[in-house]
This record gives structure tokens, C-alpha cells and sequence, in this order.
């Protein structure tokens, strides 16, 4: 099946500042991907030729098959992290106008957006200017005017942003019942749970370049050491296979010694009548990998 977005070896400059350095992934139709880095890494960038805002030096990039149009501009919904809400006007006026630009009829807008501030707990605020709203009942609006027209491909930075955790899991249940619609995603946070939580893919731009980039447990899996964690009501045994050993809150982090492995030690615990109550191989969280990415390539 052809991805939804792609980008090819792209680069960009301002000046002499190389923003993005041969850049390339692929967003699948209907994934939820994730576009990782540090602040200044490229990301916004990245994004912002995705949309057409810039045009790259170098490199390609297809969005839903070839070059994208004013027609494909209105199957996109785009959260940028600079919110882009009119201030002074009311905050239903604002969300039914920016429905309308998309192409949806006005009663049409009116219908949808009359359930979306249902759901928002917004509907008591609508007739408020967005300038007299909170940020978070702000950040819920920007929501809203980015998914009203039911987008097939969404773009968002930082949707999380000001959000109670009530709130939070409202938009991911939103995202999650838009992909199974056959929506595709594209989103940029540094809120690393989420992205373990919601991402099948993810790429990770460091310094303009992408230096990690696959799917989200697969690398994971890559990074995990040679460690377990294991929990037992008992004292652990000595066991020669084991180089190094960290008391945890509930229970010891293992370093095996190098060619061994995790069923070995646990044939050798069961063989000393060890009750383990948890074990399992340490498989670093996304999180740890990101630091551990980027302070490597700033060493390197």
C-alpha cells in the first residue's frame, strides 16, 4: 500500500544553518507515527515542507501519492505548536470559520461542533472570546478546529500540552477512534509515554539528521541490555552467570555476565527452589532510548 506521506532525503538550510540533513521516512495509511527530537533538532522544520510551507533544497516529498494540492490541503488537519486560534472573536465564530476554510457547509460545521464542545466541556464557553479562555480550554479548541472536518491525514505538535490527565485520555481516545476510521497521524511531543503508548513508528531527529527510525517496540527490543528484574519473597542465591546486582524498591535488577541468557538464570533459580514472583527482561523505555541517542551523538 503507498504511505500516506513521504519524504525522501530532504534537506533545508536558512542561511548557514542546516535545519534538516538528508532526512527520509515513510508514514503508512491509517499508523499513528511519532516525529521525536530535541528542541532545535528539525522537527518543525520537517513538518512545515510536509505542508508545503517550505520547500525543501534537497529531496522529494509525496503526500497521499505525489505533490500536494490545494484539494489534498483540505483532507489535512495541522495542530502547530504556536496556536493559531483568532483571539478576539468568540470561540464558536472562530471554530466554525475555520471549519468552513476546510470545506465543511456551515450547518454542517455547526452540527459537529455543537458535539465536540459537548464532549470538551466547552459548550458553556462558546459565545467567550478565545483570548478569555484558560490555555487548557484553549488547547481543547485547537483541538477541535484540527479534527471538525475529519481529516485523513493530521499533523500534531505537542497535542498534549495543558492538558489534565482527564482531558489527555479524551484525545487519545480520539485519536485512536479516528485511526480506526482510517485516519493517519503524525505527531511531534516530548511526552515520551505517550508516545510509547500510542505510536506504531517512530523517527528520531537529532541535529537536523534522523538517526533512529522503525517500528516502536522492535526498537525497544534493540536497546534492551543484557539485564532482568526479578522479585522474590526469597534472598537471591550467588550465581556466577550474574556480573553485577541493583537492589530495586520491589525487587533486584540483574547484569548477566556476557553469552548469557535470561532463561539460563531462570532455570538455575527454579533449580535452587527460588520462588520468583516477577521476572522479566529490562526493555528500556522510549524515554531512556531518546537520552541515550541524542548524548551519544553529542559525544560523537
Amino acid at each position: 500500500m503507498q504511505p500516506v506521506v513521504e519524504v525522501d532525503h530532504v534537506s533545508k538550510s536558512f542561511g548557514s544553518n542546516q535545519a534538516v540533513q538528508d532526512v527520509s521516512f515513510e508514514v503508512g495509511r491509517g499508523e499513528i507515527f511519532g516525529m521525536l527530537g530535541p528542541n532545535g533538532a528539525g522537527k518543525t522544520t520537517t513538518i512545515r515542507m510536509i505542508l508545503d510551507i517550505f520547500k525543501p533544497d534537497q529531496g522529494r516529498i509525496a503526500v497521499m501519492g505525489g505533490a500536494l494540492t490545494e484539494e489534498k490541503k483540505d483532507l489535512i488537519g495541522y495542530m502547530p505548536e504556536e496556536r493559531g486560534l483568532y483571539q478576539d472573536i468568540p470561540l464558536e465564530r472562530c471554530l466554525i470559520y475555520l471549519a468552513v476554510l476546510k470545506g465543511l457547509p456551515q450547518e454542517e460545521a455547526k452540527k459537529r461542533l455543537s458535539r465536540y464542545l459537548e464532549q470538551f466541556d466547552l459548550t458553556d464557553h462558546r459565545k467567550k472570546k478565545v483570548k478569555d479562555l484558560s490555555k487548557g480550554m484553549q488547547q481543547k479548541a485547537q483541538i477541535i478546529s484540527t479534527f471538525i472536518h475529519q481529516p485523513e491525514l493530521v499533523i500534531i505538535d505537542e497535542p498534549f500540552s495543558g492538558l489534565d490527565p482527564i482531558n489527555t485520555q479524551m484525545v487519545k481516545d480520539l485519536i485512536l477512534e479516528m485511526r480506526s476510521k482510517g485516519a493517519t497521524f503524525i505527531m511531534s511531543t516530548h511526552q515520551m509515554h505517550q508516545v510509547e503508548e500510542l505510536c506504531d513508528r517512530i523517527v528520531l531527529i537529532n541535529e537536523g539528521k534522523s538517526v533512529l527510525y522503525g517500528n516502536t517496540r522492535e526498537i525497544r527490543r534493540r536497546y534492551a541490555g543484557n539485564t532482568i528484574l526479578v522479585e522474590s519473597p526469597d534472598e537471591l542465591p550467588s550465581l556466577p552467570e550474574i556480573s553485577a546486582i541493583t537492589r530495586q524498591n520491589h525487587g533486584v535488577r540483574l547484569e548477566l555476565a556476557p553469552g548469557v541468557t535470561a532463561q539460563e538464570i531462570l532455570e538455575n533459580l527454579v533449580a535452587k527452589k527460588v520462588m520468583v514472583e516477577r521476572f522479566e527482561i529490562a526493555i528500556p523505555s522510549i524515554n531512556e532510548i531518546f537520552i541515550r541517542v541524542v548524548s551519544e551523538g553529542k559525544e560523537g
